[in-house]
């Protein structure tokens, strides 16, 4: 997909500040410091459409990006990060708990997990609030290139059986540095979309 003209609507604190759209949805989720912002700008091929920061947890807000008029991709704050406080790890459960389970235009998940290390309980977590919600679900594993060649494989099955995947779940290797697995990301999230149009 050749995107022309994406832009950032809204950074939300909470819902009342939620954009009223009938675009579908697909929601972005991973760790903190998993590579999302580069992997927004580097499937949109724009250099500065999302922020990247070397400080873990920077985002704290629900971004939305409108992709041409097609979606909204949903950027979610990063989760476990070290220096989270009890109280903004709460607010972040129940943010989520919010979008999950009021959203209605939500399709599907795009979990990011770096592909240098065993996926964590948060990112299980995130998996099971979409099967829940009966989402579809595609996992891109970040900074492939930063992989000794015969570590690949099996780093990528170890992410896969961690998360129970299933066959219709995909896991794309990924990297913002080399341009790997654009094309395949774009095709899970149209296998989403897709969806969308058969309900």
């Amino acid at each position: 997909m050749e995107v022309k003209n994406p832009f950032l609507v809204i950074s939300a604190p909470s819902k009342e500040s939620w954009p009223e759209s009938n675009l579908p949805e697909i929601v972005m989720a991973g760790r903190s410091n998993v590579g999302k912002s580069s992997l927004i700008n580097t499937i949109t091929r724009r250099k500065n459409l999302a922020y990247v920061g070397n400080t873990p947890g920077k985002t704290r807000l629900l971004n939305f990006f409108n992709i041409d008029d097609v979606f909204m991709l949903v950027d979610v704050p990063g989760y476990g990060y070290a220096n989270a406080s009890k109280e903004m790890l709460i607010k972040f459960g129940e943010m989520m708990e919010d979008y999950f389970g009021g959203r209605s235009q939500k399709k599907g998940l795009l979990i990011i997990v770096d592909s240098r290390h065993k996926p964590t309980e948060d990112d299980l977590t995130m998996i099971e609030y979409a099967r829940y919600h009966k989402m579809k679900i595609a996992v891109v594993a970040t900074k492939i290139d930063k992989l000794k060649r015969n570590d690949i494989k099996k780093n990528l099955e170890r992410i896969r059986l961690t998360l129970e995947l299933s066959d219709e779940e995909p896991l794309i290797p990924f990297s913002s540095e080399k341009r790997q697995g654009i094309d395949s990301v774009w095709r899970a999230i149209e296998d989403m979309l897709k969806q969308q149009e058969d309900e």
